[in-house]
């Protein structure tokens, strides 16, 4: 399979630190880099696996926690004394700016969503009650990390084959973005754990998963789940969907 992906919009270094931060449900004062750093690489790995564009911007920081993990191994340095500096805190003062920029621009974010929720005139009665039954359920766009996460426990559970008979690859990206449209148009949400465990094989999973980063980067899918490291949905994008032109009674207009 030889298709580069490449994402206009993703996390960066510090997103996935902040990603496995939380998901480990760890202090952020209190980091265990050994722990951080082997996932960290984890998910770099999963990253070259799948041919991301993205993989150098994670390197440099891969070096950084490497370095720090090295130094922490170290025994103290008696003449330091007690005032010796965490090899952790540079990093850890990092991710806690890095934490309270994203912090101010969610609730900017959020902000902008509750004005766009407000009317200045009269609306249709019908109209506004169907725009709240759709906000009832609140759902939160889910992260790059939290797909490679889905697909990396997902590859973790594929039998391995015992036969070695040699056959040609049935599955490609294009035809995995056609699938996914249509079975889109039958239901309106899919689990994405639901579409790993169709794949007969490792082959088709990553197929899959690089057929759903497509669709996201052409804005035709979005992908949400209830609460973070949750089980992750794709939906149709609405707002990108091309309105059919009207029909009229007389038929098509006669040629010139």
């Amino acid at each position: 399979m030889n298709y580069k992906i490449h994402l206009d919009k993703f996390e960066g270094p510090l997103d996935l630190l902040l990603y496995l931060i939380k998901k480990n449900d760890i202090d952020i004062k209190d980091i265990p880099i050994a722990v951080i750093t082997d996932q960290y690489l984890e998910y770099i790995e999963m990253m070259k696996m799948l041919d991301l564009d993205i993989v150098g911007d994670f390197l440099v920081m891969a070096a950084t926690l490497m370095q720090i993990k090295s130094r922490m191994l170290l025994p103290p340095d008696p003449l330091a004394g007690p005032e010796a500096v965490d090899p952790r805190q540079e990093l850890v003062d990092r991710l806690k700016e890095y934490e309270q920029f994203k912090m101010i621009a969610e609730g900017l974010k959020s902000k902008e969503l509750f004005r766009q929720s407000l009317f200045g005139r009269l609306v249709d009665e019908e109209k506004l009650n169907e725009i709240k039954d759709d906000a009832k359920e609140v759902l939160f766009e889910a992260t790059l990390f939290d797909l490679i996460n889905a697909l990396s426990e997902a590859l973790k559970h594929v039998p391995e084959k015992k036969d070695y008979q040699i056959s040609q690859e049935e599955f490609t990206i294009e035809g995995k973005i056609h699938t996914l449209l249509h079975l889109l148009i039958e239901t309106p949400r899919i689990s994405i754990i639901e579409l790993f465990r169709r794949a007969t094989s490792k082959t088709e999973m990553v197929c899959t998963f690089v057929a759903i980063l497509e669709l996201t980067r052409q804005k035709e899918i979005i992908i949400v789940q209830h609460r973070q490291f949750e089980d992750i949905e794709i939906v149709r994008n609405t707002a990108n969907e091309t309105p059919a032109a009207p029909e009229t009674l007389d038929g098509p207009e006669p040629r010139n």
